[in-house]
């Protein structure tokens, strides 16, 4: 891919934001497997706003001695042993996954990735154990700060459940896809940019009616124009 119009370097500290979904047999980082995951970046276009422009996604065999949760496998409909999965190693999923991420903070003009997700807590503990276990040392990712869009779509819209927020920004809803890692970090992205871009045209605006330009405008409106508004 070409370099973008406006790399991200300046936007977000020196951080590209990369959205992020892991599915797992379990909520203990260090006993329970990965099972998916989900690597979706976004870049900005000639306007400055972001769009979807990469997306990756592998699914991972349970690292030996890993402990299933049966209901976190009933609740994400995993059979992790299933052949039709066509499952990878940790290792292999993290060096398919870390290259691609790389070479757009490269082309970003960025330090690091930072990880983006849907109560990222969840998502940063379980990408950390597994770099641990595989003894992987050069993640592109920032090992502890993230973005929320938990708590972005709880500021814009009020709503702070994923399948909430995308309905109230106006994006489609699969209920059947859901709590798939790739379809979760597809609509993680979407309303992602979608909060940001937004933000970026309200500064845009408001930077626009503050200016001097728009106040000489003002004073040179005929005092009937001016009634007439």
């Amino acid at each position: 891919m070409q370099s973008t119009f406006n790399p991200l370097g300046d936007r977000f500290r020196g951080y590209l934001p990369v959205i992020v979904d892991i599915e797992t047999a379990g909520f203990n980082a260090k006993k329970n497997p990965l099972l998916e995951i989900a690597a979706v970046i976004v870049e900005p276009d000639a306007d400055g706003l972001l769009h979807v422009t990469e997306k990756h996604h592998c699914n991972i065999v349970p690292f030996k001695n890993s402990e299933l949760d049966e209901a976190a496998l009933k609740f994400n409909g995993i059979d992790p042993y299933h052949p039709f999965r066509m499952a990878i190693e940790e290792k292999e999923a993290l060096n398919r996954l870390f290259p691609p991420i790389k070479a757009a903070v490269k082309r970003n003009h960025c330090k690091r990735a930072i990880l983006v997700g849907h109560n990222p807590a969840f998502d940063i503990n379980f990408l950390n154990a597994a770099i641990d276990r595989t003894n992987h040392k050069r993640s592109p990712f920032h090992p502890f700060s993230s973005f929320d869009t938990a708590t972005l779509g709880g500021l814009v819209y009020g709503q702070t459940v994923l399948a909430k927020i995308a309905q109230a920004a106006g994006l489609a809803w699969d209920n059947s896809r859901a709590h798939s890692a790739l379809y979760d970090a597809e609509q993680t992205a979407e309303l992602f940019c979608l909060i940001i871009n937004r933000w970026k045209k309200l500064s845009e605006l408001e930077a626009l009616q503050n200016s001097p330009i728009s106040d000489l405008a003002h004073n040179n409106t005929p005092a009937g124009d001016l009634a007439e508004q």
